[in-house]
C-alpha cells in the first residue's frame, strides 16, 4: 500500500499550532494575549501604525493600512474616548488558533463593549488575525 505525500512543514506548523493553543493553560494564553492587546491599544491612541502592526499577520497587515488606522482612531477616540485596560472574560481554543474577549470600556461613553482578538501561531510567533472593538 503506498501512502500519499503530504506537505510535513505544514503539518508540523499545523500542529505545532493545535499543540500550542489545546494544551495551554489559560493563564498561559492571557499572559501572551495581554501584552498584545494593550500593544494595540496603546498604539493606536498614539497613532502608530508600525507598532499597532507589529504583532498581525500578514493578512490583517494589508488590510488595516496607515490610514485606515487613523480613520478608525480618529472616528473612535473623539466619541468614545480611549479605552483603558479591559477585563478579561473569555478563551475560545479552536483547533489552529483561540479566540480572545475582554469586557471593555471608554472613558466617554457608559456600558460595557467587547474587544476581541484571534491569535494564530505562524513562524514561531503569536500573531492577531482579527481583532475588534465594538
Amino acid at each position: 500500500m503506498q501512502r500519499t505525500k503530504s506537505n510535513s512543514a505544514e503539518e508540523t506548523s499545523r500542529n505545532d499550532s493545535i499543540m500550542n493553543f489545546e494544551k495551554m493553560s489559560d493563564q498561559q494564553l492571557w499572559d501572551i494575549a495581554n501584552p498584545i492587546m494593550d500593544n494595540l491599544m496603546d498604539a493606536s491612541i498614539q497613532l502608530d501604525h508600525t507598532k499597532h502592526v507589529r504583532d498581525f499577520t500578514e493578512r490583517m497587515k494589508v488590510i488595516v493600512t496607515p490610514e485606515y488606522l487613523y480613520v478608525f482612531a480618529c472616528t473612535i477616540q473623539p466619541r468614545k474616548g480611549i479605552s483603558p485596560a479591559g477585563c478579561r472574560f473569555v478563551l475560545f481554543r479552536r483547533p489552529d488558533s483561540v479566540a480572545i474577549v475582554w469586557k471593555q470600556s471608554f472613558t466617554k461613553v457608559l456600558g460595557e463593549y467587547v474587544a476581541e482578538m484571534v491569535l494564530v501561531y505562524k513562524n514561531d510567533r503569536y500573531l492577531v488575525d482579527h481583532v475588534m472593538v465594538f
